[in-house]
């Protein structure tokens, strides 16, 4: 069962018309640079962390299961050798930035010793009832210098409150409070709109400003994840894959609060709105295994280091973040096939990138704009400023280079503005394009076949505001 049955699966989602799917007007219509949303501090520094974690952890391991029920016996979490350290040191070891654990999931049982319920830890017989799965999360996450992110799931199938209205809400604030106090910096706090226990159960409506309002006060610095936001949305699917089109701009209307079903919420996230006014941008959530909790059966199923390196291109490569859900077996430790694909990830990764810009040192000249030479300076927030919204950056280099990797950086700082763009390569007289696109965002990745060529050129088609090119870099990944 999909972990978030509330929402539609996108490929049934999508509208008709694609320009309905993206809520835009006219195509001559265009926003003014100034009005046009940028990221808080926050934000961007949480999407170039460009890769995390997620550790899916909890009674559900040790009963075989996906969803618990709530009614699961606390002595059932037994690990026999819990190591943290090992989880942060494979996710580093795979370029990973930062971890987000399942402090509490549907089960409602807490991975640390919660005052507000006995169905935790401290009723386990792991460390003698005395453990604390969140403290040593953390203290292994900041020993590696990795962030820390938590996700505190809202439906809560064991605790007997849960549908009571605001009797509920004072616990999971309590249960949110412990968690923002007691442990110290957290850059993400995850949460997603599962409620209820089907059309005749208990049901809970959240009270999602009071929350939100609890994670500011505690965690100022902390980005806010849910399908709604408000900080970052999820990406409408667990397949790891983000729309082609991808603004990190939205309608905040058009997903007002998590949990929110209509037939175009698919689309609506996956693609985002170029003329939205808030700034929103998309994470994508996907497991190493089919589930999303350890099972025995699956050790034989980890996604190959060639499927990660897929992923991260249909994600970072798309101006998303990948969120990558690796789960802790029953001795609470990470699979070593698991943690064997992390580092081949991780090798692999390096590689596409091996050897650096191979446009370095090529002459630069533009259609207009201002400081064309930055584009390859290897600074993300140093730009080419276009003059328009239809503008294009050239490249000659003495000697012809080959290469089979495109990566494209707005200075998505100064916002997000190319709506269309294309790469194109000088042969035969002519210009023969390379790869075409929509959006570019905070990082655009193209795979091709191996071009080789002296002069290259990418052309913005349309910008809706003039384009700011932080990067153009090819390289040959093999």
């Amino acid at each position: 069962m999909d972990r978030r049955r509330f929402l539609l699966a996108s490929s049934a989602c999508a509208l008709s018309s694609p320009a309905l799917a993206l809520g835009a007007p006219a195509a001559d219509a265009a926003t003014p640079a100034a009005a046009r949303p940028r990221p808080t501090p926050q934000q961007l520094a949480w999407q170039r962390e460009e890769l995390a974690l997620f550790v899916h952890y909890t009674v559900n391991t040790y009963t075989d299961r996906e969803w618990g029920e709530g009614d699961e016996d606390p002595r059932v979490f037994a690990p026999t050798d819990l190591d943290a350290r090992q989880w942060a040191r494979a996710a580093k070891a795979g370029g990973f930035r930062s971890l987000i654990l399942t402090a509490k999931h549907h089960d409602g049982f807490c991975l640390w010793p919660s005052a507000t319920t006995a169905h935790s830890v401290r009723s386990s017989p792991w460390r003698d009832g005395r453990g604390d799965v969140v403290r040593e999360f953390v203290e292994a996450c900041r020993g590696e210098g990795l962030g820390v992110g938590f996700y505190l799931s809202p439906w809560d199938r064991h605790e007997p409150r849960y549908g009571s209205g605001k009797v509920y809400d004072d616990v999971y604030i309590a249960q949110l409070t412990e968690l923002l106090t007691d442990y110290g910096p957290v850059v993400e706090v995850w949460f997603d709109g599962a409620n209820g226990e089907g059309p005749n159960g208990r049901r809970q409506v959240y009270d999602w400003p009071r929350i939100h309002r609890t994670v500011r006060a505690l965690q100022p610095d902390a980005v806010i994840f849910s399908d709604a936001g408000p900080d970052v949305r999820w990406i409408g699917n667990e397949r790891g894959v983000a729309g082609s089109t991808c603004w990190a701009t939205v309608d905040p209307a058009r997903v007002p609060y998590p949990g929110f079903d209509r037939p175009w919420v698919g689309e609506a996230l996956q693609q985002g709105d170029p003329h939205g006014s808030a700034w929103r941008p998309g994470e994508t959530d996907v497991s190493i295994r089919p589930g999303w909790f350890w099972h025995a059966a699956e050790d034989a199923k980890v996604r190959s280091a060639d499927n990660l390196i897929d992923l991260y291109c249909s994600s970072v490569g798309r101006n998303s973040k990948l969120l990558l859900n690796v789960p802790p077996t029953r001795a609470g430790r990470f699979h070593e096939t698991d943690v064997a694909r992390l580092a081949e990830f991780g090798r692999k990764r390096a590689a596409l990138f091996a050897g650096g810009n191979r446009l370095a040192g090529a002459r630069v000249r533009a259609s207009g704009g201002a400081a064309p030479a930055r584009a390859l300076d290897g600074d993300a927030d140093s730009y080419w400023q276009a003059d328009a919204g239809e503008a294009w950056l050239e490249f000659e280099l003495d000697d012809a280079i080959e290469f089979d990797l495109l990566c494209l950086q707005e200075a998505v700082a100064e916002g997000q503005h190319v709506a269309n763009h294309r790469f194109e390569a000088w042969r035969d007289g002519g210009w023969k394009t390379v790869a075409w696109g929509t959006t570019i965002g905070c990082k655009r990745l193209e795979r091709f076949d191996p071009v080789r060529a002296r002069r290259l050129r990418l052309v913005v088609e349309h910008s809706y505001a003039p384009a700011r090119i932080a990067t153009v870099a090819v390289y040959r990944g093999g």
